[in-house]
């Protein structure tokens, strides 16, 4: 139980994170960054430099003997990362350039310089790691909160077992408070329950009868009897850990970039510095100390730890950012490609519409009685599982008409369903229009409908012609303002689906998408996406099913519904909408484009700053500690710029 407790704390606090009060958050990280390690053996090499400074006055020995200790302290993992290096991949790196330059200038007598070079180099490295770990905690916290165990209901009572051994139609009891273990429908009781850990909404969903629930959220105060619909390795728990799992696979291409330059760099810079110390004495006339000096600023400030830490920081704050507002991305590399975002494509059934079609008119002849047919029609599909009768049940139900029993069901292949109620038999099957002995009224409503892009039924009562029944399946509620806000971003918009055109057509001019493409089959949904990314570039394809997957992975970034899409299309997405927000789309497509800007600034200054430190090093001349403070100032200015994205 107690287990369980530190798990409800968890999953409160992930969704504090989501308070609207700034002060709050940046109180939090504040803290947060304050009790992480590498910021405390930073700042902890700090103290003792300022402490060795103090001294330096009273006893020299001391002084230099506070200085080892903050050397150590500070630089020991930077120097145990360039050393493994040197020695397994045979390459320098920015962290033996720091340590080199540090004992540089303590070999001419400049600790103080030293130290605050390893302090503020230490602090800047402490930092970015800072960014990744919150990152990566931001997204894989929730692996931690995975549920053990379970309350199982069966015929010989209730008894505690391990979720692994849970199957589908096992019934569990899930008390108030309660981490919920599996993915499962409610069927008895009622409660609110936070899903923050799974979706990132802050606010807790109401659940009941029919209801869906999942694996990792809490339960709130009233008891919840769920039927497990999925086993453990197949529940959206698990699904995203596995996403976790890929999300630090991948980096950025300008990253990579930088990881590429920075060995090359870093050998042209000791070249470099080996090439002044021989040859300016000889050359220039300089004095062994005045060089070795100019040697020891040059090697400071054109070391590129701040083009290095211009990039992470940014990034994997932006996918922190992202994760606590139920967007999760599998690496780095899709944040970066996102911000060069040009068309968003959507499927329609699942992503632009909620995948649950919808009774949108009952047209019945003269002589009916509308609410007759609606009922008569809902008794005769209500053994049916298929969406279309389960829609029209459902609008019975709704406008309380009592559903009864019906008799001699059967389907009928290729058209639709048959039952007798009341004594009456009842068809309700796929409305045509080369329907000759439909009567005039129908045809004319029946045309009209479909051109409204309704799916339509036709109904019949025995050999009688009784009246027509549209269902469409409904448009998102956010899919309207989700267009809209990308197509003031200048993103253009696409629709892919396998539904009819015209159908197809009728949702796209109510969602206000720039182009659409019906009766397409999965591999043409692909070649729509090359042809796409052929045209203007970047590509974004927004999916939930197994035929949106091979588009998903040709696209230059797919993205998944997390709620309501398939195993396959979670698997090869890039980006996935937890919550199923299409408004996210926009505004986490606008995150990366933030992110790129940053980046792109940070870039930009971190060369300004090492071009003008070198000219000025050998132009005018600069102190060693104006080439430290300006050289690891600027790196900590392009790491503090990237993490503002966290807020």
């Amino acid at each position: 139980m107690q287990a369980i407790h530190k798990r409800v704390n968890a999953i409160q606090q992930s969704a504090s994170a989501n308070s609207p009060d700034p002060r709050r958050r940046r109180r939090q990280s504040l803290l947060h960054m304050l009790k992480h390690r590498e910021i405390i053996i930073a700042l902890g090499s700090g103290v003792l430099m300022l402490t060795a400074w103090g001294v330096g006055s009273f006893s020299q020995t001391i002084s230099v003997l506070l200085y080892i200790a903050a050397y150590f302290t500070g630089g020991f993992m930077k120097a145990k990362e360039g050393l493994e290096t040197l020695i397994k991949d045979r390459d320098l790196d920015v962290n033996l350039l720091m340590i080199a330059a540090a004992l540089g200038a303590a070999s001419i007598g400049y600790w103080n310089e030293g130290a605050m070079l390893i302090f503020i180099f230490a602090l800047s490295g402490a930092l970015e790691s800072f960014a990744s770990e919150r990152s990566h905690k931001d997204i894989s916290e929730l692996i931690s909160l995975k549920p053990e165990t379970a309350v199982k209901v069966g015929q010989d009572g209730m008894k505690v077992v391990p979720v692994e051994e849970l199957a589908i139609g096992d019934l569990l009891l899930v008390k108030p408070g309660e981490v919920i273990p599996a993915d499962g429908v409610v069927q008895s009781g009622s409660s609110a329950v936070n899903q923050a850990a799974i979706t990132g909404e802050s606010i807790p969903v109401d659940k009941a009868l029919g209801d869906s629930v999942f694996a990792g959220t809490l339960n709130g105060e009233g008891a919840l009897y769920v039927e497990v619909t999925s086993p453990a390795e197949g529940t959206l728990f698990a699904k995203i850990i596995a996403l976790v799992e890929q999300a630090q696979n991948e980096t950025p291409e300008s990253q990579r970039f930088i990881k590429r330059l920075e060995g090359i760099y870093a050998k042209t810079i000791v070249a470099a510095t080996a090439a002044l110390i021989l040859l300016a004495p000889l050359v220039l006339g300089w004095s062994w100390s005045f060089t070795f000096y100019k040697a020891m600023v040059f090697l400071v400030v054109a070391s590129p730890c701040a083009l290095v830490s211009s990039v992470m920081p940014a990034m994997l704050s932006a996918m922190s950012k992202s994760a606590r507002k139920g967007v999760l991305f599998k690496g780095g590399a899709h944040m970066d490609n996102l911000g060069n975002t040009k068309v968003v494509a959507f499927d329609k059934t699942g992503t632009l519409t909620a995948g649950q079609p919808v009774v949108t008119e009952l047209f019945v002849a003269d002589g009916y009685d509308r609410l007759d047919v609606l009922a008569a029609c809902a008794s005769a599909e209500s053994l049916s599982e298929h969406p279309l009768a389960k829609a029209i049940v459902n609008k019975a139900v709704s406008e309380g008409l009592q559903i009864k029993e019906a008799e001699d069901m059967r389907a009928i292949t290729g058209w639709g369903i048959e039952a007798r109620v009341n004594g009456r038999m009842w068809r309700i099957g796929k409305a045509s229009e080369q329907d000759a002995a439909m009567p005039a009224a129908l045809m004319e409503r029946l045309k009209i409908l479909v051109g409204e892009g309704n799916t339509v039924s036709l109904i019949m009562q025995d050999n009688d012609y009784v009246g027509l029944v549209a269902l469409q399946d409904v448009i998102r509620p956010q899919a309207v303002a989700a267009i809209s806000k990308l197509r003031e971003m200048g993103i253009a918009t696409v629709m892919l689906t396998g539904d009819r055109s015209g159908t197809a057509e009728a949702i796209a001019r109510e969602a206000g998408v720039d182009q659409v493409f019906g009766d397409l089959l999965p591999e043409d949904k692909v070649n729509h996406v090359r042809s796409l990314r052929e045209k203007h570039g970047h590509i974004v394809m927004v999916g939930d099913g197994v035929n949106d997957a091979p588009a998903l992975a040709s696209a230059t970034v797919g993205m998944a519904m997390g709620t309501g899409g398939t195993g396959a299309a979670l698997e090869v997405a890039d980006v996935v909408l937890m919550n199923d927000n299409l408004e996210m789309v926009a505004e986490t497509v606008a995150l990366a484009r933030r992110a790129r800007r940053i980046v792109k600034q940070n870039l930009v200054f971190a060369a300004a700053v090492i071009l003008t430190l070198i000219v000025g090093n050998f132009v005018q001349g600069i102190s060693l500690p104006l080439g430290v403070i300006g050289h690891e100032g600027s790196t900590l200015l392009v790491i503090l710029n990237g993490l503002r994205l966290l807020r």
